[in-house]
């Protein structure tokens, strides 16, 4: 690959990831109901999903993915599911200072990091990207070992220098918000971004 083909490539998923969808929505929500060091490895699970479907695209697995499609659509229920679930408790359990920080030593990471990754796996838009643009993007005739490592690279940086800001600015307007009433408000409005982002994938057809 060139460097304009790497170039191009970037600022095409950048474009993709910046446009406020399913990922980022979870990723807010889960940045005010739990911080950021919960939200980040909810990021690194979405950027693992792209990698997923990335690695796919390379593999040629784009006839695969459109022939067993209902591999897909259950995928993208289970991410559904997950959603509705986390909207659920952080309606009904309530977000305390205190149980903020419990639950961050609670396996929060790995639930995160389930989270995001399921998030992207379901979403179409992350699908179709992976397995419908980028082969118009990158010549996966052509592509060797390196490019594949190099495209692996730009995907992480590009997501990471996208999403963070997200997280980063959600998560440091959580911590002004320290009366119950504001928390509870806190917690309502998480359970609401979980739930708009479980229907926007459940609407993606």
């Amino acid at each position: 690959m060139t460097l304009a083909g790497f170039i191009t490539y970037s600022a095409a998923l950048a474009l993709a990831a910046a446009i406020p969808g399913p990922g980022v929505t979870a990723l807010v929500a889960r940045a005010l109901g739990s911080g950021f060091r919960s939200s980040l490895f909810m990021a690194l699970g979405l950027v693992v999903g792209d990698l997923t479907y990335l690695t796919a695209a390379v593999l040629g697995l784009a006839f695969i993915a459109q022939t067993f499609g209902a591999v897909f659509l259950v995928i993208k229920w289970l991410g559904v599911a997950y959603l509705v679930y986390l909207a659920w408790t952080f309606w009904t359990s309530g977000i305390t200072a205190e149980k903020v920080e419990a639950r961050k030593g609670r396996g929060g990471a790995v639930s995160s990091f389930v989270a995001g990754l399921m998030v992207t796996l379901g979403n179409p838009k992350t699908m179709i990207f992976y397995l419908a643009l980028t082969p118009t993007l990158v010549d996966l005739r052509t592509i060797t070992a390196v490019d594949f490592g190099i495209l692996v690279l730009c995907t992480v940086a590009v997501l990471l220098v996208v999403l963070v800001p997200y997280l980063a600015l959600a998560a440091k307007a959580r911590w002004f918000l320290a009366t119950p009433r504001a928390l509870k408000a806190l917690n309502r409005t998480a359970a609401a971004f979980m739930v708009g982002a479980a229907a926007a994938i459940a609407a993606r057809q």
